[in-house]
């Protein structure tokens, strides 16, 4: 990256710690550092939903992977909220080895009141400008979330038999169920054996956001040096992030340091937002090259080593 990129992020990142209070260790006067705050209002917001007694609570391995911490700096975070009686943390249900953390009804106050006092914080910020710049301000801070959550998914290669992988097939199959006009059925599709999708006979990528899977791409690898590209997924939730887009060039990326010369692939009419982005990456429409009953376009491009 150029230097001056460099020390624009660098300056950003120390106008927003600044500015938001982030040094402070009793972030909005609340006693605690920024870490802490978020932690608890992360538990109320959790995806887990509430407990059987309807307290907001969520699992410990989620709001790691949610926010990136350390397994030691989480558990010290924890216990500082406990030790408030702000959360409780046991055993989940069924399994000992999953640990959950709940919302005391301390808890709960103190999160509506993180919510009242950072609302107020947002709104001084925004406040300071006239309207003109207050909506640039807030376009920006819309492109730097979009683009910084964007930097965050990962993607690597794993075993099609892994979790994340099985999750993502199965997204991908109940997406074109809904979306085709005939339904889809993957047992009347062209076949795509997880032993075809291991080296050497091709791979599988997983994306994943935060540790959770977010999309897939598969390749398959012929004797011609032509690659197959198959099983190309993006989460509804991830979309207009690029992970289309860098899945594709990742596997395009593989089948090239293996050799092949050449990508295919084929598709349904109902995914124009599929066809669009084949197109745009240099795709070219070409014969119908295999039987897949649902295909209605089949693509090609010629790779660059």
């Amino acid at each position: 990256m150029e230097p001056d990129g460099v020390e624009v992020v660098r300056r950003f990142n120390r106008v927003v710690t600044q500015r938001i209070g982030a040094l402070d260790e009793e972030y909005l006067a609340r006693g605690r550092p920024l870490g802490a705050s978020r932690l608890l209002w992360e538990i109320g917001a959790g995806d887990d939903g509430g407990g059987a007694d309807g307290e907001d609570a969520a699992e410990v391995r989620a709001l790691r992977h949610r926010l990136e911490l350390d397994s030691g700096y989480l558990s010290r975070l924890l216990r500082r909220l406990e030790a408030d009686d702000l959360v409780t943390v046991d055993a989940g249900p069924g399994d000992g080895r999953r640990r959950e953390v709940r919302l005391t009804e301390a808890g709960r106050a103190e999160r509506a009141v993180l919510d009242e006092r950072s609302d107020a914080l947002a709104w001084s910020v925004l406040d300071a400008l006239d309207p003109p710049r207050r909506a640039e301000l807030v376009a920006a801070m819309s492109t730097v979330v979009r683009l910084l959550t964007a930097g965050a998914v990962r993607v690597t290669v794993e075993d099609p038999a892994s979790a994340g992988a099985q999750v993502c097939m199965r997204s991908y199959f109940a997406e074109l169920d809904a979306r085709f006009h005939t339904g889809f059925d993957p047992a009347r599709a062209l076949p795509v054996d997880a032993d075809e999708l291991v080296p050497p006979r091709g791979l599988l990528l997983v994306a994943r956001l935060h540790g959770e899977p977010v999309g897939c791409g598969a390749l398959k690898l012929h004797r011609d040096r032509i690659a197959e590209i198959k099983r190309l997924w993006v989460s509804p939730a991830t979309r207009g992030l690029g992970v289309g887009r860098r899945l594709l060039r990742e596997l395009e990326q593989h089948a090239a340091d293996r050799g092949a010369k050449r990508t295919r692939l084929d598709t349904n009419r109902t995914l124009t937002e599929a066809i669009a982005l084949y197109r745009k990456d240099g795709y070219r429409e070409v014969s119908p090259f295999n039987g897949e009953p649902y295909a209605d376009h089949w693509f090609e491009k010629t790779l660059e080593r």
